[in-house]
């Protein structure tokens, strides 16, 4: 039995995060929750890292929850991230899921509360909640109808079948797929190519992109001013711009 059900890697600006559950297909318990909690605590805070990578240690990504612990009263929700102690508030930064094998039920909550997906030819994904006598409640609902065509979320959610991720890539939920056993190795690439660019940036652009789906028009662009005015406004815009003109990679600060 694994005493860490989570492990974390800083890898130069990304932090590698790891579900360690294998023995129970990465379910979800409690101390998994609060584990998570404290690692997108860290993403978030040091300003060192820009990106963050899940992946499931094992054969698959995750089960969900823990049905076990479920049964026995324990609740895997931290704090006010909810549900694996992701789902309600991820991350400020970019977040990239790389799944192998599975990621169904909580397991692809997980990876919808991130911003990237990707996924090994041939993994499963779906939300069978309704199989169980349960209800897909950590953002599935949610999240599915905005990153798939409707009637297929609808699908999904109520016959409880899994897609592949050949199929989940044609219908634009997962960004990029790998070959089996290579999901970790691209996301791994994808996360570099995020974090060669500016943090800031970075953080102000998902920021924008999350929260924009409520505002109407006028709301946009007061919005959308307030948080990337201080982009802007920052060092790292005047170094960008003049990297560009002195043909050089920029050396970004943060600030």
């Amino acid at each position: 039995m694994n005493e860490q059900p989570l492990l974390t890697e800083r890898r130069d600006r990304v932090l590698l995060i790891t579900l360690n559950r294998p023995e129970a297909r990465n379910a979800v318990n409690l101390a998994m929750a609060e584990a998570m909690d404290a690692a997108l605590d860290r993403l978030d805070s040091d300003d060192e890292l820009s990106v963050g990578v899940i992946a499931g240690e094992g054969k698959g990504f995750s089960s969900g929850m823990d049905l076990k612990a479920f049964a026995s009263g324990e609740r895997p929700w931290a704090g006010d991230r909810g549900f694996a102690g992701i789902v309600q508030r991820p991350p400020e930064k970019p977040l990239i899921a790389a799944i192998e094998g599975f990621a169904v039920a909580g397991g692809l909550e997980i990876a919808l509360a991130c911003d990237l997906i990707v996924a090994a030819k041939g993994a499963k994904l779906g939300v069978p909640e309704v199989k169980r006598g349960l209800v897909a409640a950590g953002g599935a609902l949610r999240q599915l109808p905005s990153r798939l065509p409707g009637a297929i979320a609808m699908e999904l959610a109520l016959t409880g079948e899994s897609i592949t991720a050949e199929r989940a890539a044609e219908l634009g939920l997962v960004n990029r797929l790998a070959d089996p056993g290579k999901a970790l190795e691209v996301a791994l690439e994808l996360a570099g190519e995020l974090a060669a660019n500016a943090p800031l940036a970075l953080r102000a652009s998902k920021s924008v992109l999350r929260q924009q789906a409520s505002w109407d028009e006028e709301t946009f662009w007061r919005e959308q001013g307030a948080i990337i005015g201080p982009v802007f406004a920052s060092e790292d815009a005047i170094e960008g711009a003049t990297a560009f003109s002195e043909k050089r990679a920029p050396n970004w600060r943060g600030c």
